[in-house]
């Protein structure tokens, strides 16, 4: 390979492992973001502390939410943030307004939303809204684990303790 297809290579890679830092930290971001009224949510719909662990370990690779209060905060979350519309789906141009409002180009919001949107769709239908707002949570974190956006929560955790 020549000088010039290496240093073309090398710029390729610099620019891939970049985006995908930008990515994990944008989702960082809208993560941060979303569950500050996680508080709120809590008092008004007398949820348990027990979610708090779930919220801790969203990202974690591996770690699996079962609790159906999760969900419920969850849905109290996007509602407050208006990202939901009148049927309880997302709500394309108020999601895609907080995802650029949180650092995402047009194309991440755009590739977001496609995410969150394909969830709706392949996540079973359900009676009770806050076992299939779980459900979709748990599409959306997988696919996000596959583009290698998922924010290391580690540095998340200490950026809010740092607020408190």
């Amino acid at each position: 390979m020549s000088i010039k297809g290496q240093i073309a290579l090398a710029l390729m890679v610099y620019m891939a492992v970049g985006s995908v830092d930008a990515s994990q930290e944008v989702m960082k971001n809208l993560s941060l973001n979303f569950g500050k009224a996680l508080d709120e949510c809590k008092k008004e719909m007398t949820l348990t502390d027990a979610i708090n662990e779930d919220f801790y370990n969203f990202w974690k690779e591996g770690y699996e939410i079962k609790n159906r209060e999760t969900g419920c905060a969850i849905m109290c979350l996007s509602t407050k943030l208006n990202m939901l519309d009148p049927e309880g789906n997302l709500h394309h141009g108020n999601a895609m307004e907080f995802a650029k409002k949180h650092g995402a180009d047009e194309t991440m919001a755009q590739q977001l939303i496609d995410i969150v949107h394909g969830c709706e769709k392949s996540t079973p239908a359900n009676d009770d809204k806050c076992i299939w707002t779980l459900g979709v949570a748990t599409c959306f974190k997988a696919e996000i684990h596959k583009l290698n956006w998922a924010p290391s929560m580690d540095v998340a955790v200490g950026e809010i303790l740092a607020e408190v």
